[in-house]
């Protein structure tokens, strides 16, 4: 028989204690939770969406400006009519995606270093809703950023050859291209736990898998040793998909695809390359995450 309390109440009576407790965490709200909680860091902090659009910027109107005739030929050498602004575009939104899913390691750097990151790992909520919730703000910054590129690329005189559905489809693309990027970010800052380390790491490769990869240029106008490593370069497959979506024509030539028929021998094949990339990462961060513990991040 149970013994009353001081109060009058048997302990069955009483408010369940921490051995007992339920908690009513879904996915769903823990998702929101943390989207909401990286958007309003993302308005308070402005500065890392700024310097993340910069470079890409400068990217976009030097190179149009001062390599467009030369690349222009390069690209047209088959009698095609495509200006180098509209060549150049996907690339920069590409670029965009990139740098941007470079600093989401760093936000959650930023998190451990302030003891945010271990009461996380202390609470109940889901390890995929946190990583789901983080990675759910950053690509609607990134999804925004290259929204305005688009946009300064029409200004620079870029055409979008499938018009408003081709531009949410490059937009598409981009968010698909930067997750198996951001996992990766993430992936660094678990193993570094230092935001200097993480940075580093994530900056070192972006200007490497940029420049052997089909951005900038066409991979017959390019060495011999850049088309071999071009056609395992992820950037490729992005900027190949971006950019068969702007000028609405099969533009992939690191892999031959001839059975889905014009622009869908570009976009199946980079799609499919990019969304295992995007499992195989995120499920190796989601993993990391889980597996960190407060020892972990002191």
């Amino acid at each position: 028989m149970s013994t009353p309390s001081a109060d009058g109440e048997t302990p069955d009576e009483q408010s369940p204690g921490i051995g007992s407790a339920t908690t009513s965490n879904t996915f769903v709200g823990d998702f929101w939770v943390n989207f909401k909680r990286w958007n309003l860091k993302a308005v308070r902090n402005p500065f890392v969406l700024v310097v993340s659009l910069v470079q890409p910027i400068i990217f976009l109107v030097l190179f149009t400006q001062v390599f467009g005739g030369i690349a222009t030929e390069a690209i047209n050498r088959g009698g095609a009519t495509i200006t180098y602004e509209t060549y150049l575009v996907p690339a920069i939104a590409m670029q965009v995606a990139l740098a941007a899913a470079a600093t989401s390691g760093v936000g959650l750097v930023n998190d451990i270093e302030q003891g945010m990151f271990e009461k996380v790992l202390v609470s109940p909520m889901s390890r995929v809703g946190v990583f789901a919730g983080k990675s759910g703000a950053e690509l609607l910054r990134i999804a925004f950023q290259i929204a305005i590129i688009l946009v300064l690329g029409i200004a620079l005189g870029a055409t979008i050859e499938t018009g408003i559905v081709g531009a949410l489809g490059i937009m598409a693309v981009g968010i698909l291209f930067a997750i198996w990027f951001m996992s990766l970010s993430n992936i660094i800052a678990v193993i570094t736990r230092d935001q200097e380390s993480t940075i580093i790491g994530a900056n070192l490769l972006q200007f490497p898998l940029l420049f052997v990869s089909t951005a900038f240029l066409p991979l017959d106008a390019l060495p011999d040793w850049i088309g071999l490593v071009a056609t395992f370069n992820p950037v490729t497959y992005g900027v190949d998909a971006a950019r068969a979506i702007i000028l609405g024509q099969d533009v992939m030539t690191v892999i031959e695809v001839t059975q889905f028929g014009g622009i869908w021998n570009t976009l199946v094949p980079a799609i499919g390359i990019l969304l295992v990339l995007d499992i195989v990462l995120g499920a190796i961060a989601v993993v990391m995450l889980r597996r960190a513990t407060s020892a972990d991040v002191q």
